[in-house]
């Protein structure tokens, strides 16, 4: 099926996607929970699309050049969250303009952005919602306490051309029993206020399936889970036949009885580790560990032979798919009655 693609390439297995998709849909259905799921890990409409007819009620993105590429690509993308603290007047710019066409929401932890976001749309007669950004453990963004979300909320709901649209966050894996009281708590803080506090979204596909551990949220925005890589198989989120996003490499050197390299570097499989140790999953060869990667060899070794030939051609779980996909202008997509086609992946290298 995939002799006359040039390696290294990036492989999604479409069918599985679909699988990935509905699994977790279903999951949401059942605990009244809507699902936003975040395009970072695809970053191509057509996929989005198959999350949107699922039952999603719209899409995750990073920054504002992702979210317009996204946009741009689909008339089904109609509702769009930006879960990134927005800055400068460029962007802010695109924000507005990408607020016309759809429904949009971003987020905030400081009052440096809360007043760049309203003095733009006050001046230009629009309306943008804005939700709180929480800090439950990842110590990431995100406002530190209960007090606080509640303070900056009501500065949210005051200032002129924004919405106060309720809190946001994405905790660490496990965080759900600190995302449920501080999320509580806060929530309870506006309510108090006369504020209310339509949505609290939280994320994160290691804990996707233990969601509702935190009944407070009312959404929830996973991303990885739609192809699943070797982090998720290592946390015991899934098998290996869930994984959709495939590297298909060759071998091109065997210069020793237990090593040999293949054309897939870190311009291809990334550096991310994620706590594991090497660099992806070959399939089908437990024993052989990917210990090395410049930017286009990547080494492969075993410790006894390696039995691999020059020109034979293996396929990779990559430690982390939504990197991956960032590195490539089309991944081939394919299933079981679908021969593979090319697909280029607009929203890649959108950063700004």
């Amino acid at each position: 099926m995939f002799d006359k693609i040039q390696t290294p390439a990036v492989l999604v297995d479409i069918d599985l996607a679909k699988r990935n998709i509905e699994r977790f849909q279903a999951y949401a259905d059942s605990h009244d929970l809507k699902a936003r799921p975040h395009i970072k890990t695809h970053k191509l409409p057509r996929i989005a699309e198959l999350q949107l007819a699922a039952g999603a009620v719209g899409i995750t993105c990073q920054k504002v050049s992702e979210a317009a590429a996204m946009v741009a690509g689909s008339d089904r993308i109609t509702d769009v969250l930006i879960t990134f603290n927005i800055i400068g007047d460029a962007k802010i710019a695109g924000l507005l303009e990408l607020s016309r066409k759809v429904r949009l929401a971003v987020v905030a932890d400081n009052a440096t952005v809360v007043d760049g976001l309203s003095a733009s749309f006050a001046a230009a007669g629009a309306s943008l919602d804005v939700l709180v950004e929480c800090n439950t453990g990842a110590d990431r963004c995100g406002v530190g306490s209960p007090e606080a979300a509640a303070e900056l909320a009501a500065r949210i709901a005051a200032a002129p051309g924004l919405h106060f649209a309720g809190l946001m966050t994405y905790p660490p894996v496990g965080g759900a029993p600190r995302v449920q009281a501080l999320m509580t708590e806060a929530k309870a803080l506006i309510e108090a206020k006369g504020i209310a506090v339509p949505t609290v979204t939280s994320g994160g596909s290691p804990d996707l399936m233990s969601a509702h551990l935190a009944p407070v949220a009312t959404e929830y925005r996973p991303g990885t889970y739609v192809y699943n890589d070797r982090s998720l198989v290592a946390r015991g989120v899934c098998d290996w036949d869930d994984c959709a996003l495939t590297v298909l490499a060759t071998v091109v050197s065997v210069p020793a009885p237990d090593r040999a390299i293949i054309d897939a570097g870190s311009k291809t499989l990334t550096s991310d580790l994620l706590g594991l140790k090497g660099h992806g999953h070959v399939l089908g060869r437990p024993d052989i560990s990917i210990d090395q990667l410049s930017e286009e060899h990547g080494r492969l070794r075993t410790d006894g032979d390696i039995n691999l030939s020059v020109g034979q051609r293996l396929r990779i779980v990559p430690n982390h798919a939504c990197v991956v996909t960032n590195m490539v202008d089309g991944v081939y997509a394919y299933g079981k009655d679908r021969a593979p086609e090319l697909w280029p992946v607009p929203a890649r290298g959108k950063i700004v």
